[in-house]
């Protein structure tokens, strides 16, 4: 008889009623029968709002569900508070207003061979039927990893992933970047550094409502600039030459930009161009000692 696998599916939430749904995917997961979910929620809000929903959903939904109180308005010290509660030997992170398929488990498994210790699934983007044409056509809220030349991947998110909990050891994710994002990308490239192989499972898929207040490009610009930031710190942490790395990021950041004029036509393509265009702008921002960028 196979011995039995448990995975520990950590959940950082802040006064989200999806929650609820989001559980839900987790309880009606198809997994193999040696293969056992618990859940760690990690409330990051002031006062335990998601306490009675949690007990709720455990009771309804049958779930072995382990509840905490992060109460720092800080996304980093929720998802610590995760890690720090995780007791299995795999760990999977989903976001509070994901939906996971029936599926979803098992295909990170499935990738999760012995020559992987960590697996991204794939965010599916789901847009409002009133939301604007080209935000559907240009889909910049679905997540997958970037996959280099080879097939190396370098960092990824959190907002769909399975790890091995020994390989984390102590390492954590950085509270100096809990409100302005860009956690998750520098804790995965850390683990990378330490000699984490990461992988791609694109089976493995969660579907993420688009909030109408980010169909906008500012929105998304401010984002992809922040990205950039988050970037310019991977540099930095490898010791790339500043100027060399602001001028290399300029250069892009002006091709994106004739790019975008060019393409104007193409309502899609123009903010796609812009929006990458804003990525290179924030590396440059950073490397020069602008403040990181607070969007959430």
């Amino acid at each position: 008889m196979a011995e039995r696998l448990v995975i520990d599916v950590c959940i950082c939430t802040f006064r989200r009623p999806s929650l609820l749904e989001t559980l839900k995917t987790i309880a009606g997961q198809d997994l193999p029968p040696n293969v056992g979910v618990r859940v760690v929620v990690a409330d990051n809000d002031g006062t335990d709002s998601a306490r009675q929903l949690c007990a709720d959903a455990a009771r309804d939904l049958g779930l072995d569900l382990h509840y905490v109180h992060a109460p720092e308005r800080n996304i980093s010290i929720a998802r610590n508070a995760c890690l720090d509660a995780a007791t299995a030997s795999l760990v999977a992170f989903i976001d509070d207003d994901e939906l996971a398929e029936p599926e979803w488990l098992s295909a990170l498994l499935a990738a999760m061979t012995d020559q992987v210790d960590v697996v991204f699934g794939h965010v599916v983007a789901v847009y409002p039927e009133d939301g604007p044409a080209w935000a559907r056509a240009a889909d910049l809220h679905s997540i997958q990893p970037t996959i280099l030349r080879g097939g190396e991947i370098r960092t990824g998110y959190t907002s769909n992933v399975l790890m091995r909990r020994a390989l984390i050891g102590d390492q954590r994710f950085d509270p100096e970047l809990g409100r302005s994002g860009g956690e998750d990308t520098f804790f995965f490239f850390q683990l990378r550094q330490r000699g984490a192989r990461l992988a791609s499972a694109p089976a493995a898929i969660v579907r993420e409502p688009a909030a109408h207040n980010r169909l906008t490009l500012g929105w998304l610009t401010r984002r992809s600039f922040r990205s950039g930031q988050t970037h310019a710190r991977l540099l930095e942490s490898t010791g790339a030459n500043r100027f060399t790395a602001m001028a290399v990021a300029a250069s892009k950041a002006v091709v994106c930009g004739v790019a975008a004029v060019v393409s104007v036509p193409a309502g899609a393509q123009w903010r796609r161009q812009l929006v990458r265009g804003s990525l290179h702008l924030g590396v440059v921002a950073k490397l020069s000692g602008v403040s990181d960028l607070k969007i959430y």
